[in-house]
């Protein structure tokens, strides 16, 4: 059976193992809390897009997300509905079907180009600047690949943690598409963790990796260079771990833990937690997020946050946005 080169560092093992620990606690919080999925949904498809290139705000992927017009690019408004439909889908879908993951491609590049759907005709490389740092192999290979990627990932007794990195990173190096690439591997990566623990169907780690793209990349050119992906494996664990801890020192901070009572309400707590994971949200932002309840109502309660000290305004009346008092 086919394996991909990769080594397991004493780095991965404990990477895992404070993973692993991290994740029954966010667990219980995702299964409590509707909107924290919702809010961390929209931050996953935000981030894996920016990545991209695309320049939507979080609180026009929310707007799209609710059927709303956007007054943007079309082709970077169909890039989200694209992508709003792929993670609807993503529970149906199998790691291991080929098929599958062609329906994923479709979704995600639907009305964009020409192969959608279907495995690249032609080469393609990584440019970065004037470099190309990478070319992938030949377009006829693809389809052998994958399939033996594939049955890899079908057989092996590797921890999701590991066999999802090794995957991510042999995904990119193969390179299958004309385009999409980076959207669906990461996709991809989350179906196969979210198929052993659920959380990770709404974990923004695609937000973290936003931040941290340059080195995203630089983990990927790692290794190719060694010809072993360990470098890329322990990026992207420390990505996941950095966003289970950032989820859980923010809830600690903003005082939203189960059964904690920090003075406000249970509608202030959402307008907290909101502001706390998408910093500078203005109203018309925090609305999107809270339709059960009318601007009028969250204007007030964000007045009544202000007073006590616990939020912060910043900016102009137009271009201002709400900011957790430090």
């Amino acid at each position: 059976m086919y394996k991909p080169p990769f080594t397991i560092t004493g780095r991965t093992v404990s990477l895992v193992a404070e993973i692993t620990e991290l994740l029954t606690l966010h667990m219980f919080r995702h299964e409590r809390d509707l909107r924290l999925r919702r809010i961390h949904r929209i931050q996953t498809i935000h981030g894996s897009l920016a990545i991209e290139g695309n320049n939507l705000t979080s609180e026009q992927v929310t707007a799209i997300l609710e059927g709303k017009q956007v007054l943007a690019p079309q082709r970077e408004i169909q890039e989200v509905r694209n992508a709003i439909k792929a993670y609807d889908l993503l529970s149906t879908w199998d790691a291991t079907s080929t098929e599958h993951l062609l329906e994923a491609h479709a979704t995600l590049t639907r009305g964009l180009i020409d192969e959608s759907g279907m495995f690249r005709s032609g080469s393609v490389g990584v440019v970065a600047g004037k470099d190309v740092i990478h070319v992938a192999p030949p377009a006829s290979r693809v389809p052998y690949l994958i399939n033996d990627l594939l049955g890899w990932l079908n057989e092996t007794d590797e921890h999701p943690l590991i066999s999802s990195s090794v995957f991510h990173y042999e995904f990119e190096f193969i390179h299958p598409f004309a385009d999409g690439n980076g959207r669906v591997g990461r996709l991809w990566q989350t179906l196969i963790l979210s198929s052993w623990n659920e959380i990770f169907a709404y974990l923004p780690v695609e937000l973290m990796i936003y931040k941290q793209q340059q080195a995203y990349y630089d983990a990927i050119n790692k290794s190719s260079r060694f010809g072993d992906c360990w470098p890329f494996i322990e990026f992207i664990l420390e990505v996941i771990l950095k966003s289970l801890k950032t989820t859980d020192e923010s809830l600690h901070d903003v005082g939203v833990n189960v059964g904690v009572n920090v003075g406000v309400n249970e509608l202030e707590e959402r307008i907290i937690l909101l502001i706390d994971q998408t910093p500078g949200i203005n109203v018309n932002g925090i609305a999107g997020f809270i339709t059960d309840k009318s601007k009028r109502t969250i204007e007030r309660h964000l007045g009544k946050l202000k007073e006590a000290g616990k939020i912060e305004f910043r900016g102009s009346d137009k271009m201002g946005g709400y900011f957790i008092r430090k």
